[in-house]
């Protein structure tokens, strides 16, 4: 394979990758997976909760579940400061 060939190659097997991250980040910060893992959360909490026989585990697990998205909600915000510090 000459040299014009394997750059061609190269540049294809870039762009494929290049795909592959914009789908992956378009997932990591759409409502769908946020809603889900909220969902989720929520109901690992129940489990927990009704497991370890504690009241209302229904509605006790609202708080941590709420906890839990507005952590993670917040994730950027601080990682724009911790980037701009970074790289001053």
């Amino acid at each position: 394979m000459d040299q014009i060939e394997q750059i061609k190659k190269d540049i294809q097997e870039i762009k494929e990758r290049n795909t592959r991250v914009e789908k992956d980040k378009a997932w990591e910060t759409s409502l769908s997976r946020k809603i889900l893992i909220t969902i989720l959360t929520y109901i690992v909490v129940v489990l927990f909760f009704y497991f370890a026989e504690l009241p209302s585990p229904f509605l006790n697990a609202i708080v941590p579940t709420l906890g839990f998205v507005l952590s993670t909600a917040s994730i950027p915000f601080f990682k724009k400061i911790w980037l701009g510090k970074k790289l001053n």
